[in-house]
Order: C-alpha cells, then structure tokens, then sequence
C-alpha cells in the first residue's frame, strides 16, 4: 500500500519575510513583485500569478477573449507572475496576447465575480490553457489555489498558485492572509500614489502661480469707461457663462491676458486657477512637452515625471497666449486635444482625458496666416468661436485718466513713494501720444514717471508734442490730485487745433516731413506718428497741404 505523500514543511521564515516585503512597500507595481516572487521561493510552489480588475482596453481590438466578456468595461489584467528557479512552466506563444481574463468566465474569472476561493486538487490541461502556460509535468503539479483578493469588500483581483503538493489547512489559510494583506497593501499603495500624483499637481501649480504672480502686470480689474471697453465687457459678460472657445485678437499690449483672466473670473470654472501657456517662449523641441507632459526617460533630462499644462487645467480653463506662434507641424496635435479632450504624454502610451476650456489670444491676423498656410484651417475655426477684439488704446483714450491713475497707486505702493499729482497737463500729454506700446506701454511710462517724481509731480519720458489732445475729467475732485484751475477745451476744437499745427509745420517745411527741418522734427514728434496723423485727418504734402 502506498504511503502518503509527506506535506512538505511551512517555511515560516519565508513567509515573515513576504509580510515585511508587503508592508515596506509604497508602489502598487512593487507590492505585486514582492508578493509573487516571494510566494515562488516557497519550496512548494511552481507558479504564483496575479490579476487586478482594470478597464477592458482591449475589447473588440486585440483580446482573443473580448467575444466572451458581458461587461466590456472591466476584466482581468495579468499584472504579476513568477515561477519557482528552474522551473520547466513556460508561457504559451499566445500569452502576450492574452493578458485578460473576462469576469465570470474560466476558473480565475469566477474567484473574482464570487469573491469565493477555489481549490483544485489535480489540475487539468483547461486550467493550464487558462493560466496560459504550455504542456507541464502535471504528475508534478497536483494543486491549485485561487484566492480573492479583497479589499473593504471590494474585490480587487485575484492571487493563484500551482503547488506540487495538495496544500495543508495551514498553508491555505496562510494564502488567504497573504491575499487579504496584498490587497490591502496594493489598496495603500493606490492611494499613496494618488496622494504624490495630487501632492504633485498641488506643488506644479503653486510653482505656476507664483511665476504669475512675479510676471503679472498691475493692471488690476478692467478700467475705464470708453464705448469701445463698454462693448468689450458686454461680450465677456455673453460668454464667460458658456464653455465656449474664446480667441482673443489686438495688439500687443493691450491687455488680452485681463481679458481672459475675466472671462475665467466670470465663468463657472472660476473656482479653478486659470492656466497660461505663453506659445511664444517655448523652444520647438518642448512644445510636446509643455503642453502634454512626459515620463521620467522620455528624453535627455527628463529625470521625473512632468505634469503638463493640459492636464494642469483639467476642469478649469487654459490660455493660450500668442497662439499663432505654434509651429504647423505641432498644431495638429493641439487640434486632436481640443476635440477629444485626449492626450498622452510624451513617452507614455497611456490616454488620459481632460475637460479643459481654451481661451486664445494672438496679435496675428490669423485670417491670414491660413491663407499664407503658417496655420490649420480646422484648429482656427476650432479657436474661433466666439471672437473678441481688444481696442488699441489710442482708440479708447477716455480710460487714460483712470487708467494713469491706476497704475500711479499701484507704483507709488510698489517703490514705497508718497502719491505724485497727476494734472490735467499730465493727462493732455499722455493722451497727445499715439500708445504704439498700448496700456503696457502706459502701465510703464507711469511707473517710471512716478519712480522719478522727487518734488511730487510727475513727468513723462515720452516724445514731446506741441499740440495737446482733447481733454478728459479725472475721477474725484481732490485738490491733492489734480489741478482744476485750466481750460477746459472741446474735443472738437482740440482736434481742429492739431490739423492746424500739421497743417503750419508742413508749410514751415515745405512739405517734408522726415529728416533735419521736417515737418516731424518741428513738432518733436516720430516721423511715423505725423504720417499716421496725416492719414487719418487726410493730408498729403503734395497739394500744398491742403485737404483732399
């Protein structure tokens, strides 16, 4: 009569050292190691295996076993495996290709739709097929283990073994805890991971916020009180509630960026910092990058993982300044971002998916550079859904007296300077020059000027002119401020004053308007700025000056 096979001994030692392994680690990846190949040192185990319940994303692709899943949205993935040394277990040549188990469906799918365990005496060549291996000593392997893998009364996965002997109680029970401990530890480990992915994310924005903050202009809220900026906050107030595209045109300077800034402020997206991509200072090499983030390895000197822009503004809105400076060979990568709200990260294969509103700004005519073939059709009409238009502020002179204000307070607080006056000379001065710079130009002309004012009062470095604009009323009546005791002239007679100083200057020169005794040199202004005057009241030098 044949003896009983001897149960060969519970390595304690060995299994000490799987529990210390498990709960030193802080990765998901690295707890999965630690489990299987710990389990595989056991003297009589010949293959340990695990499977997480992820995503089905391979279903109706390449997954041989797609036709049998009921539920496309989960199955099994084979996430860990490890054989005993030496060990004669090889995969079958369908295995790469087979790294999904449906729920519900062969041995391992039921332990993880049941959360119940199994245990096989004498396996079969069916649960060799299923665990992807080729032919096995099975005179060798007479005992499987399968153990739910559950975590809060989830279940997680599922933790199999091939024994060479039938297990004892004890060594069955010690499986269940092992199961029970490593789903708890790869549990841990999620949420470790998440905590440093948000930790992270919270570090890259305080970082993005504090480069705002050292770059940011005070040009506070939007001043002024112009038709032109009457009409402007009109259409903020239209489409700030929408998620709708938003392309921002005007010249440099304008103040875009305050524009974008109160559509965010004003959009439901507001509890969000609004984040900025400047697409003109960003080297070719790492708009992908930028945008998109990478994979520590992606590249020479990606030592970490990046966040991207992106995936920074996820729920919130991104702005794209100077958005016609993308290069056309990356503009299709932005397209595909804006319309599927999906990208990867550089070196990852891994999709990830973002709810991201796209404000963009240029002083382009991009109209044109489609035309000229420099950007996509498809991506500016993506951009252009509702466009916005920034006046110059030499077509909404009106807000210079707030605006000079403004910008004084905020000067005179920054270098720690009493509050200069600004008169009503002050005010004529600023409004007699043409602002090529726009309200940045002013925003630095004013600060400037008031670094400068020793005796209280403020002077402009700007070019001098012997014609003064219109005049305009300067908030409040205080006397500290502003001087009341001038003439006040009409628009009107102000402009007809001008065309008589062009008019006289052109004659004194003889109708030259560049060089030494020109017509721009008489009135201490830029050549360019005489003829753009000239232009706008319509007049030549070739008619004896006068109107056409």
């Amino acid at each position: 009569m044949d003896k009983p096979a001897e149960q060969p001994p519970i390595e304690f030692d060995k299994l000490k050292g799987l529990v210390l392994d498990i709960a030193r680690q802080r990765c998901p990846e690295a707890v999965l190691k630690a489990i299987v190949q710990r389990l595989a040192s056991l003297s009589n185990v010949a293959l340990a295996r695990i499977w997480l319940i992820e995503p089905g994303d391979r279903c109706g692709k390449s997954c041989e076993t797609g036709a049998l899943c009921t539920d496309v949205g989960t199955c099994l993935h084979l996430v860990a495996s490890a054989t005993e040394p030496e060990s004669p277990l090889t995969p079958s040549d369908s295995a790469d290709s087979r790294q999904r188990v449906p729920l519900r469906v062969g041995t391992i799918g039921r332990i993880a739709a049941s959360g119940d365990a199994v245990e096989i005496d004498l396996p079969d060549r069916a649960l060799f097929d299923e665990l992807q291996l080729n032919e096995a000593p099975t005179a060798e392997l007479t005992g499987f283990l399968g153990q739910p893998m559950v975590h809060s009364g989830e279940v997680l996965g599922v933790l199999a073994v091939l024994l060479h002997q039938a297990p004892r109680p004890v060594g069955i029970l010690w499986l269940r805890m092992v199961a029970d401990m490593g789903a708890a530890a790869i549990a841990n480990a999620r949420a470790f991971e998440e905590i440093q992915r948000l930790k992270e994310r919270l570090e890259q924005q305080r970082d993005y916020l504090c480069e705002e903050v050292s770059e940011a202009y005070f040009f506070g809220d939007i001043v002024g009180q112009s038709p032109a900026l009457a009409r402007l906050m009109q259409q903020i107030e239209l489409v700030a509630p929408t998620d709708a595209n938003v392309l921002i045109l005007g010249e440099s300077g304008t103040g875009k960026e305050l524009v974008a800034r109160e559509i965010h402020k004003q959009s439901q997206r507001r509890g969000q910092p609004m984040i900025k991509v400047n697409c003109a200072s960003i080297p070719r090499e790492l708009y992908e990058s930028e945008f998109f983030g990478h994979v520590r390895g992606a590249f020479t000197g990606a030592l970490k993982d990046r966040t991207g822009r992106f995936e920074l503004a996820d729920r919130s809105t991104l702005f794209l300044d100077e958005v016609g400076e993308i290069p056309l060979e990356l503009q299709g990568k932005l397209l595909r971002v804006l319309q599927e709200g999906e990208f990867e990260r550089v070196g990852e294969e891994r999709t990830r998916k973002v709810n991201v509103r796209i404000l963009a700004a240029t002083n382009r005519d991009l109209k044109a550079e489609v035309e000229a073939g420099r950007f996509r059709q498809d991506l500016y009409y993506r951009l252009n859904v509702f466009p916005i238009e920034v006046a110059p502020l030499r077509r909404r002179k009106e807000d210079i007296p707030l605006l000079a204000l403004r910008f004084a307070e905020h000067a005179a607080l920054r270098v720690n300077r009493p509050l200069p006056r600004i008169t009503q000379a002050n005010i004529f001065q600023l409004q007699a020059y043409e602002w090529p710079g726009n309200v940045r130009e002013l925003q630095n002309v004013i600060e400037r000027a008031v670094i400068t004012s020793h005796d209280g009062l403020l002077r402009f470095d700007l070019p001098s002119e012997t014609s003064v604009a219109g005049p305009a009323t300067l908030p409040g009546n205080s006397s500290d401020k502003w001087e009341n005791d001038m003439e006040v002239v009409p628009e009107v007679e102000m402009q007809r004053r001008q065309r008589e100083n062009i008019l006289a200057a052109l004659k004194k020169a003889n109708g030259k308007i560049y060089g030494p005794g020109g017509a721009a040199s008489l009135l201490g202004i830029r050549p360019t700025t005489l003829a753009s005057r000239m232009k706008k009241m319509k007049i030549t030098a070739s008619d004896k000056f006068q109107e056409k």
